[in-house]
């Protein structure tokens, strides 16, 4: 049985931690909750958590589904080099991050969803992975004369490979005199009856 890889794992819970963050936080700022502020806090953190958590690393095995646009993200995500590779920065960023939301009823979920994440992503920096951007793979070219084939020199149907017989020169020379078809008219190996029922 494969290794799990729990950054995979955490990414997805990040992400959507994030953006329950930013439910909760339009929650708590729209209704005027007494500590609104912490809601208004809870909108900015999420926002930066989804920035952050929207492109996907770069599986080890295997292929990696690539989100949508994540292209973009990932050329910006990749400008602060080990802040966002390293899984230790991002265990503790999120758990930073939540800690203040944690104040408000209306963004408790979001803070316990991302402290879960920073868990996982502290399991993940223990067994070793980090963040490793997906590249585009450059598209292959196909050799123009290299996939170009010869075209078949015997109408269908043809006979096995056993049976066809090569003409020899004289016969070509006397076909080619003639006014006929290389190789002269052919015999069909392989007996051809017509049954009608």
């Amino acid at each position: 049985m494969g290794q799990i890889e729990w950054a995979m794992w955490a990414n997805e819970q990040a992400l959507a931690s994030g953006l329950i963050l930013i439910t909760g936080g339009i929650v708590a700022t729209a209704g005027r909750f007494t500590q609104w502020y912490f809601g208004a806090y809870s909108i900015v953190a999420g926002v930066f958590v989804c920035l952050l958590e929207y492109p996907r690393g770069k599986r080890k095995k295997g292929s990696t589904m690539e989100r949508w646009g994540q292209k973009y993200m990932t050329s910006v995500v990749k400008l602060f080099g080990p802040l966002t590779r390293n899984y230790y920065v991002r265990a503790v960023l999120h758990l930073l991050l939540s800690v203040p939301a944690g104040f408000l009823l209306a963004t408790i979920l979001g803070t316990a969803c991302l402290a879960i994440a920073s868990g996982i992503y502290l399991l993940a920096a223990v067994r070793g992975e980090q963040w490793t951007p997906i590249e585009p793979k450059p598209r292959e070219r196909p050799q123009i004369g290299g996939t170009i084939k010869q075209p078949p020199s015997n109408p269908p149907p043809r006979p096995p490979a056993e049976a066809r017989k090569k003409p020899s020169e004289e016969e070509e020379e006397e076909a080619a005199a003639a006014g006929g078809p290389p190789g002269g008219p052919q015999a069909n190996p392989i007996p051809v009856t017509d049954e009608v029922v």
